[in-house]
């Protein structure tokens, strides 16, 4: 039979993954929504088919999040706090429609969480928050960049011929393939965060042994949770993403989507969380920055840029606080 302890931290984890899926999930989709090459509606559906299937497709992220970043047995109440301070990042961030990492948000207070419930350092695996976090977390935005900047530029020169009717028509088709790969790796990459975070929880209530899996009925619950998020509150981030950066047409939206999908993979493969987020923001601007630099809103860029900077130690500290506070309590 599951505590009530157990229970309030599936819930928060829903909550979690239902925020996760307006706040991130729809990046999976904005570019496709503005540049009009699907309706909304049919966006959604599509983007929460193709995550189901991505969250079911891969576990290395979720046993980094699970067995990677802490060694020592968590009680069910530091598992909650790390979860409602990643609750508290996350609508932070989407009321002022900044588009910080929900990974980055859990990790951090995870960790923040940790280190209150043991008053050490030494609990916290720091050789993979570096390794598996700390690395992609700077990397992938970068790479996503570079990748939107290259395959733009590569773009130019194979279609250079074309005329701009017939080239818009193309990637108009070309980009409902585009963000269905992105929906894919989003779930592949994102979905699994949650995943393993419930895993933890189950295995220090002793539901599993020490080093298991995912249950399958979890990986099926995340993903139908961030889906249902995703068709609620997507708008506010999408309107970052899709016209906040830059300027978007077709064939911007289908290689920003391509090379962040590219570059989520990558890092899935690794077993790295990383932000689905961040790396598509970038890969718009890159795509943006390849017909010239003035065509990036560079501010906006700027507000990106501290978010991703400041989501860990930040969520680290309100971690720490919730821990502090429901441990009193408890």
């Amino acid at each position: 039979m599951l505590s009530p302890l157990l229970l309030c931290v599936l819930a928060a984890a829903i909550v979690f993954e239902f925020i996760n899926g307006f706040h991130d999930t729809a990046n999976a989709i904005a570019t496709t929504v503005y540049t009009r090459a699907l309706p909304l509606r049919v966006a959604i559906l599509m983007s929460a088919t193709m995550n189901f299937i991505g969250a079911l497709m891969s576990e290395k992220v979720a046993m980094t999040i699970a067995h990677g970043l802490v060694n020592v047995s968590l009680e069910l109440y530091v598992i909650l706090a790390a979860l409602i301070g990643a609750i508290i990042w996350d609508l932070f961030t989407w009321w002022f429609s900044i588009p910080s990492s929900s990974s980055h948000a859990l990790i951090g207070s995870l960790i923040g969480a940790t280190m209150v419930f043991t008053s050490s350092l030494d609990t916290v695996m720091w050789d993979g928050v570096l390794m598996k976090v700390v690395i992609p977390l700077f990397t992938s935005p970068l790479v996503g960049m570079a990748l939107g900047f290259s395959v733009m530029h590569l773009v130019f020169e194979l279609f250079a011929n074309w005329h701009p009717s017939k080239a818009n028509a193309f990637f108009h088709k070309a980009q409902i393939c585009s963000s269905m790969f992105m929906a894919y790796s989003h779930g592949n990459n994102d979905a699994q965060k949650t995943m393993g975070i419930i895993t933890l929880a189950m295995i220090g209530a002793g539901l599993l042994p020490e080093g298991s899996g995912v249950p399958t009925w979890v990986k099926i619950m995340c993903a139908f949770t961030m889906a249902m998020g995703t068709s609620i509150g997507g708008g506010r981030i999408m309107k970052t993403v899709g016209s906040g950066v830059t300027k978007l047409e077709p064939v911007m939206g289908f290689v920003s989507e391509f090379s962040s999908a590219v570059a989520i993979e990558t890092m899935t493969a690794l077993g790295a969380p990383v932000s689905t987020t961040q790396v598509l923001t970038t890969s718009v601007m890159g795509t943006g920055s390849a017909r010239g630099a003035k065509k990036v809103k560079w501010g906006m860029a700027g507000s990106i840029f501290t978010a991703w900077v400041v989501t860990l130690p930040a969520t680290m500290l309100l971690g720490g606080l919730c821990a502090l506070i429901i441990g009193a309590i408890l």
